[in-house]
């Protein structure tokens, strides 16, 4: 999955104009210094569509790293199957991905848990 293409996708603009605006938000500018002094690099994008390509680029990063996490997880339990791998890549959303390792998420340990596990 490319971000940035997916982000120009889902806001319909050009995908040069994510590029810029990901390079500026990734150097640290903040989203007024770039809709100001910088929309050479944007394309002129406006103030509230370079904060959706922020908050956008936020969360599918997230999403990504979430799924890596998971898979990570799932290898060390040694639970992680192809067909769940392809379930964890298809995800779209953090709460599909959540749905998805629900079932294989450790339980809390209580006392009691550990008095059985201890066989008392």
């Amino acid at each position: 999955m490319d971000i940035i293409e997916k982000i120009a996708r889902e806001l319909s603009i050009r995908k040069d104009q994510v590029e810029g605006t990901v390079k500026l938000l990734d150097e640290g500018a903040t989203i007024p210094f770039i809709a100001r002094y910088r929309k050479e690099a944007t394309g002129s994008l406006e103030d509230h569509m370079i904060r959706s390509v922020s908050e956008r680029l936020e969360y599918l990063r997230g999403l990504l790293q979430k799924k890596e996490d998971i898979k990570r997880l799932l290898t060390e339990q040694g639970q992680l199957t192809e067909e769940l791998e392809k379930e964890i890549e298809k995800a779209e959303t953090v709460t599909r991905l959540d749905d998805i390792y629900l079932p294989f998420r450790p339980k809390k340990r209580t006392r009691g848990t550990i008095a059985r596990e201890k066989g008392l």
